[in-house]
């Protein structure tokens, strides 16, 4: 097995270990009644802050907007920032940070305590019991949103569990048949999808894609054929699977909830990896960390 595969499998404990011992930090950094505050990431944390900004917005906690620390952004007087930074060091992150107003609250959410992300920060959310030590990232940005859910009112308590009995069952997929993957999301789990379309690229240097869900007729579904597997990541459309199937397409769509879905998709980047004879521990070209000279 590889750390990778450990790290996937390991969810279902870290997920509980975060709701017992860090879901009260967690509400009190992530809340903000209120508070117009903008999310930042770069990467899988990117995708993340997408998911985490619906989700508060969504629960009437405030404005919230997500951005790429590697993009400019426009200023919109936010009373907090929360950057997410897995090791903290990411160079891109850390001139976000720098280039913040005065007076603006920065929480960082990583897992690396000693670091320069959380040096800077007002507050931190320290997830470092969720760190990998995998290149790609699985149980850390999970566990962030499971905690992200629990501070915004949801009974996440059962996830665990849920996840646990999922993650012990095969996968259900023909991976020798598939080549080109596709994930789709709506609302909160947009972000999602695109974080599953990102772990296939890292792990399996495969053709993965991302899209949400109702847009996936507009264009993109005229590449779709029998090498295509396309992954519904939470609610989906009837009418939808069917335009996919129609095309020769395998559809999956949610039997889990989306995060217990993301972990499956964590494992079948992990088997196309396989297939391919690769290593997803060194997946091509990448480090840990982004950090720029």
């Amino acid at each position: 097995m590889t750390l990778t595969s450990r790290e996937i499998d390991s969810q279902p404990a870290v997920w509980r270990e975060a709701l017992d011992r860090h879901a009260d930090r967690a509400r009190d950094l992530l809340t903000l009644p209120g508070a117009r505050v903008l999310v930042l990431g770069c990467g899988t944390s990117a995708f993340v802050a997408e998911s985490f900004a619906a989700l508060r917005e969504g629960a009437g906690f405030g404005m919230t907007d997500a951005a790429y620390a590697s993009e400019p952004w426009p200023w919109r007087d936010y009373d907090a920032v929360v950057v997410l930074s897995r090791s903290g060091t990411t160079t891109e992150a850390i001139e976000a940070i720098d280039g913040l107003p005065e007076g603006v609250r920065v929480i960082a959410v990583t897992g690396v305590a000693d670091s320069p992300v959380a040096e800077r920060a007002d507050d931190v959310l320290l997830l470092d019991f969720a760190d990998e030590e995998s290149v790609v990232q699985t149980r850390f940005p999970t566990t962030f949103l499971v905690l992200a859910r629990s501070a915004f009112g949801e009974d996440v308590s059962g996830l665990p569990a849920e996840a646990e009995a999922a993650l012990a069952q095969p996968l259900g997929l023909d991976t020798a048949s598939l080549e080109h993957f596709v994930y789709l999301g709506s609302g909160w789990t947009y972000g999602l999808a695109q974080e599953a379309a990102l772990k296939i690229r890292e792990a399996a240097q495969a053709w993965a894609e991302s899209y949400p869900l109702l847009d996936y007729r507009h264009g993109p579904l005229a590449v779709a054929g029998e090498k295509s597997l396309v992954w519904i990541i939470g609610r989906s459309e009837p009418s939808l699977v069917e335009d996919i199937e129609r095309v020769g397409a395998t559809v999956r769509t949610s039997s889990h909830d989306p995060l217990v879905e993301l972990a499956n998709a964590q494992r079948l980047a992990v088997a196309i990896a396989a297939h391919r004879g690769l290593d997803p521990d060194n997946p091509r070209h990448l480090t840990r960390s982004i950090v720029l000279g």
